[in-house]
């Protein structure tokens, strides 16, 4: 028997089985939950592309290596800082969104939100909700162009600054005024927290999408350009056509009547309840335990 065994074991030494501790396992969750993020970041923007790009680079020198090119790998070689570089340049808006949305996953943001975001009762009420959707009808009746932007977790203060204070509550009658034509405050974009109007003629980032629909125009572009970098929904009413549409993390759904802007309202207030209850569970279940 013992000759068996040790004829066996010695047949298999070639297959080595590691010893795998629980830091092991930890560390590959890690680095497979960063890897899919990573490939889900790499789909989701222009940097796709790039991907494929540097897939076909790789296979070509694969190609020069077998064949001993000198020449291509020595190129290769040299242009690998410079193109480190280049490509850091050239998707430094992509790389900037990425960190903006690692920055506002839960796990971080529920350490460094401000702990008066979460006890606010509803930073969209049912009245709000009535008046926007009410100003944005009339607006588009009219063809008159807006740009409403309602904050959400992440502060707006930067833009904010950009535009002049009003502080007031948000109804159908102000909210038409402000965008009038030819009025001191038409020209920008308001943005709403807490059902209140705190600044008008506020400027917005553009997009960087090359893929739109060339009827958009800039309002379009800055509706989607403040989504991309914020979990804000901006509601926006063409100029040339009156077309109601709604922007939110980097999409934009067009050609929305006063049911479906409604539904668009109302799912921020759900999202937000969602939130806060699963805020308050998360404390209720830290405060048993201690």
């Amino acid at each position: 028997m013992h000759k068996i065994l040790t004829a066996l074991s010695s047949y298999f030494d070639w297959f080595y089985v590691p010893h795998i501790t629980i830091t092991d396992i930890l560390e590959i969750i890690i680095l497979s939950y960063l890897l899919y993020h990573l490939m889900l970041w790499f789909k989701k923007t222009r940097a796709w592309t790039l991907l494929k790009g540097v897939v076909v680079l790789v296979a070509f020198m694969g190609l020069a290596t077998v064949l001993q090119l000198n020449t291509m790998l020595w190129i290769f070689k040299n242009a690998i800082n410079v193109g480190i570089l280049a490509v850091i340049i050239l998707f430094q808006p992509e790389l900037r969104r990425a960190l903006e949305e690692l920055g506002r996953k839960n796990i971080i943001s529920d350490v460094l939100t401000r702990d008066d975001r979460g006890t606010k009762s509803d930073r969209l009420s049912d009245k709000t909700i009535s008046e926007l959707t009410a100003a944005a009808i009339a607006m588009s009746k009219n063809k008159t162009g807006a740009l409403i932007v309602l904050e959400q977790d992440v502060a707006l203060g930067e833009y904010e600054s950009t535009g002049i204070s009003i502080d007031a509550v948000v109804t159908k009658q102000l909210v038409v005024n402000i965008f009038e034509h030819n009025t001191p405050l038409h020209d920008g974009a308001v943005i709403v927290r807490n059902n209140r109007i705190v600044s008008a003629t506020c400027y917005l980032p553009l997009t960087n999408q090359h893929d739109l629909n060339k009827e958009l125009g800039t309002r379009h572009r800055a509706a989607i350009g403040i989504s991309e970098v914020s979990d804000s929904m901006t509601i926006v009413v063409s100029e040339e056509n009156g077309l109601i549409s709604v922007a939110q993390g980097g999409n934009l759904i067009r050609n929305l009547d006063a049911e479906g802007l409604r539904k668009q309202l109302e799912s921020l207030r759900v999202r937000d309840v969602e939130t806060r209850r699963s805020r308050n569970r998360r404390r209720g279940g830290k405060k048993r335990e201690k």
